[in-house]
């Protein structure tokens, strides 16, 4: 102590508060701990979102009247919607494996759902996907949810994972395994009760909707013991909500995120509604009752002149039954908006653990649905309600709130788009970094391309759109009446083909040409040198 007094004695008053203010203003940059004012700021983290699924209107901000979803809206309001984003490819796996790795269905080789548990030395799928990249640059990957691509790219991931995906992890194959390990103290199997069917994925009991496959046999007398397909499951499942697999998946993120909050992470929660089977919680389906749903606008549509007349006629005519496809837009809704309650809960995680400014955060959907749009169910093929989906990005302080983008984009994009946010080296991709439209506004010569690969050596079906105009090659070996092209601003349910049988088919053969063009220029874009 009198050491002290001893120098400030030999120092003049005023010198001595100068060195002092000089001390504190300086001795920050000397100070190296963790809770240094001046210490490097984190990097951002990545939290993505997607369903399966789920059409581009399935969002009250895309002005459906009936859904409600208000947490998909705030991502909305707080960062960009794309009006027009659309899915590479309307099938699972193959949309799957194009969003994660940037790259077109022709180059990742993944072109059906049975592609989705190849090895690696299949040659299938050998780029990276983007949290690969990340991985490689210091961030701590994890996935909860559907994978539903080729298992070996998800071997980064820190969550338990296995490479076959056989095991009971929470993710590939292993993900209903998990689930149902998971519901099993909770709501165990019974026996049936009067009226109950058994759900095949949850082996749990649900009461059917009329437009379920077996209450329909069993209303003709006919055998109804015959093995059904998920999509033809519809109804009212007797698990309550909050065990149900969206609770499950969104419950894992969330104690993902309280893991993670202090790690630079790359977070995935994927989804499994509103894919099939159609069976959604009684508390959601009360909020959404069948005698309140509308029937689409195509839902009567002969589809003489459409590249789809056979798909139409095989399929069951109940999906254009304007009452029974009440039940199924019903059920569908009910998930979203379950989905949608989740999704808030994950965003409020995220507010609270002062995670928010810090972390991009990316919503999507593989596909659509057709939900009994020209009598048609499931998706498939190229007409919106099936190829174009919901995609928003927010990322505060980086993208300004409510931003729309009304260009055609891919959610192959995002590979790139992610990659550019998060500041990575370059990495190659068939997509483009959207964040110049995003900071610059729309570009009026954009378009999308949108394909099917039956085989890897054939001429892909494909969709293009640009400036509202659509193009569709629907068969490979397509001639004049097969193809299709559709005014959306004129004709937004597609129900007039231009081409084909209609007797001024030739006044569009200019725009049939443009359209043409910007897929040739997108096949010499994507073809690898």
């Amino acid at each position: 102590m009198n050491y002290h007094i001893k120098i400030r004695s030999q120092i003049p008053t005023t010198y001595f508060f100068a060195i002092v203010l000089i001390l504190i203003f300086i001795s920050p940059l000397f100070s190296f701990g963790k809770n240094s004012s001046v210490e490097k700021k984190k990097r951002p983290s990545l939290l993505f979102i997607m369903t399966d699924q789920q059409r581009f209107d399935a969002l009250s901000y895309a002005g459906n009247k009936i859904l409600k979803t208000p947490n998909m809206d705030r991502l909305a309001k707080e960062g960009v919607y794309f009006k027009n984003a659309h899915t590479q490819c309307a099938v699972c796996t193959p949309a799957r494996a194009s969003i994660l790795t940037g790259h077109a269905v022709a180059n990742t080789k993944v072109i059906s759902n049975k592609l989705a548990y190849v090895s690696e030395e299949t040659g299938i799928m050998p780029m990276q996907t983007y949290d690969e990249v990340l991985a490689e640059n210091g961030y701590e990957c994890e996935y909860y949810g559907k994978w539903h691509t080729p298992t070996f790219r998800a071997r980064i991931y820190k969550n338990p994972v296995t490479v076959a995906g056989k095991s009971k992890s929470e993710l590939g194959l292993g993900k209903k395994a998990a689930y149902l390990n998971y519901l099993n103290p909770y709501y165990p199997e019974r026996e049936l009760k009067k009226g109950e069917l058994k759900d095949t994925y949850t082996e749990r009991p649900y009461l059917p909707d009329p437009i379920d496959l077996k209450f329909e046999l069993e209303r003709q007398g006919k055998d109804s013991n015959i093995k059904v397909g998920q999509s033809d499951i519809h109804g009212v499942t007797k698990i309550p909500a909050y065990y149900h697999i969206s609770a499950f998946e969104a419950g894992k993120t969330i104690q993902a995120l309280e893991k993670l909050k202090d790690k630079t992470f790359s977070l995935t929660c994927s989804f499994h509604h509103p894919h099939p089977p159609y069976l959604a919680s009684e508390k959601y389906i009360k909020m959404y009752p069948p005698r309140n749903m509308v029937s689409p606008p195509s839902i009567n549509d002969d589809m003489i002149n459409s590249p789809y007349l056979r798909t139409k006629k095989r399929t069951n005519e109940k999906y254009s039954d304007p009452e029974k496809i009440k039940y199924f837009t019903s059920e569908y809704y009910a998930m979203v908006k379950e989905v949608d309650d989740w999704v808030g809960n994950i965003l409020n995680k995220l507010d609270e653990l002062g995670l928010t400014e810090n972390t991009l955060v990316v919503f999507t959907s593989d596909h659509g649905e057709m939900l009994g749009n020209h009598g048609l169910r499931g998706k498939f093929c190229f007409y919106e309600e099936s190829s174009h989906v919901p995609m928003i990005i927010r990322f505060p302080g980086r993208i300004k709130p409510k931003t729309t983008i009304k260009s055609p984009v891919s959610n192959m994009d995002l590979f790139a788009t992610i990659l550019d946010y998060l500041e990575m080296p370059d990495h190659p991709s068939d997509g483009e970094s959207l964040r110049n439209l995003i900071e610059n506004g729309d570009n009026k010569d954009a378009y999308v391309v949108t394909e099917w690969l039956s085989d890897l050596k054939s001429k892909p079906s494909h969709m293009v759109l640009k400036d509202g105009w659509k193009l569709m090659l629907a068969d490979p070996s397509a001639t004049t009446d097969l193809k299709a092209l559709y005014n959306l601003n004129e004709d937004p349910y597609e129900l007039k083909n231009l081409l084909g049988s209609n007797p001024e088919y030739k006044n569009y053969a200019s725009k049939v040409a443009e359209l043409e063009s910007c897929f040739q220029e997108w096949i010499k874009r994507t073809t690898p040198n």
